[in-house]
């Protein structure tokens, strides 16, 4: 079933609370005649027919039915949440009170991962500031955090950022914020990153988004070394972007071993506004498969988005504003487990 996916619901890639009107029914018309991709035969059965042949890997189970991460979210919407490597701290994006800016990156601590999350802290400086600070990600060995802001001294509307810190159970051991420059950085928008730190091997491991403004993403990767600096300029990955005109292709999370992507897009033949999409591949030097829609339970007719993976692969937060959140958009978790246990 075709759904009208206006341009305008690019904005939740960063924007929390932000839904696309119901107007301009002729741009839809636009996304579809500016499309040039081949639909592969498993795309044009639509989402629904796609759910129970949907496999994000073959050795992992379906995913279960999303709960609200009670204690993290609030009313005032959350974005780009990311789970520390032990899964002790969560990290996400929100635009609610006491911060220092527009949106900051907040923390809520857990003592096991059976105990419930606590209250969430700002992060504080000289992570976040004034301006907004969002999207963090981990480096595997937790010693390095990737974010965007658009901060005064970028190259662009939205940069992304990098800082370290020596003890990896201190949520708030972070060093002062590094832009990664122009190799990653340009005048548009850069943002969403996700760096693929064992994958070293491979001819990219810092995978993000990119557009003109925050409408339009595409995903691009670029090599970088341990400690952030570039090796070459970022380059799209053209299996990861729908070439339909005026969509978002955002926000990938990458498992631990390079060979499974999730992100997001507005592709038109969803299940609502905004959905999560997976694709596989044999290793780090293969290309990605065609991607697939995740249908039903992730997927809603809702907008669901802004997905990341725990370091363990059996984890998935993303952002939704499904029914059953605590406003706006929210934290929401599923589940999978391997096939070999």
């Amino acid at each position: 079933m075709i759904r009208t996916i206006l341009t305008s619901a690019a904005r939740s890639v960063l924007d929390v609370g932000v839904r696309p009107t119901t107007a301009r029914l002729s741009l839809l018309l636009l996304i579809f005649a500016g499309c040039d991709r081949a639909t592969p035969a498993s795309e044009s059965l639509g989402p629904r027919d796609l759910v129970p042949r949907l496999s994000s890997s073959a050795q992992w189970g379906p995913w279960s039915e999303p709960v609200n991460v009670t204690g993290v979210n609030s009313a005032f919407g959350e974005s780009q949440p990311t789970l520390s490597p032990d899964e002790l701290s969560l990290y996400f994006a929100s635009g609610r009170p006491g911060g220092l800016g527009g949106n900051d990156i907040w923390v809520s601590r857990r003592s096991s991962t059976d105990s419930p999350w606590q209250e969430p802290i700002n992060l504080g400086a000289p992570v976040n500031t004034s301006s907004s600070d969002k999207s963090p990600a981990f480096s595997i060995d937790g010693l390095l955090l990737f974010f965007h802001s658009d901060r005064p001294g970028g190259q662009g509307e939205v940069d992304i950022y990098v800082s370290s810190r020596t003890h990896k159970d201190d949520d708030f051991d972070w060093g002062p914020a590094i832009g990664l420059g122009t190799d990653v950085n340009t005048s548009g928008f850069d943002a969403g990153p996700m760096y693929l730190q064992q994958a070293e091997d491979g001819p990219t491991n810092l995978y993000f988004g990119r557009g003109p403004t925050s409408v339009a993403i595409d995903i691009y990767s670029a090599a970088i070394t341990r400690d952030g600096q570039t090796l070459g300029p970022a380059l799209p990955v053209p299996e990861l972007n729908f070439a339909v005109a005026g969509i978002t292709d955002a926000h990938p999370t990458i498992s631990k071993d390079g060979n499974e992507v999730i992100y997001f897009s507005t592709h038109p033949d969803g299940f609502g506004l905004a959905d999560l999409y997976v694709s596989t591949r044999q290793s780090v030097h293969s290309p990605w498969s065609t991607s697939l829609n995740l249908g039903s339970p992730l997927n809603t007719p809702f907008t669901d988005t802004e997905p990341s993976l725990s370091f363990d692969g059996g984890t998935l937060l993303f952002i939704s504003n499904r029914p059953g959140g605590v406003g706006g958009n929210d934290v929401w978790m599923s589940t999978r487990a391997h096939n070999d246990k």
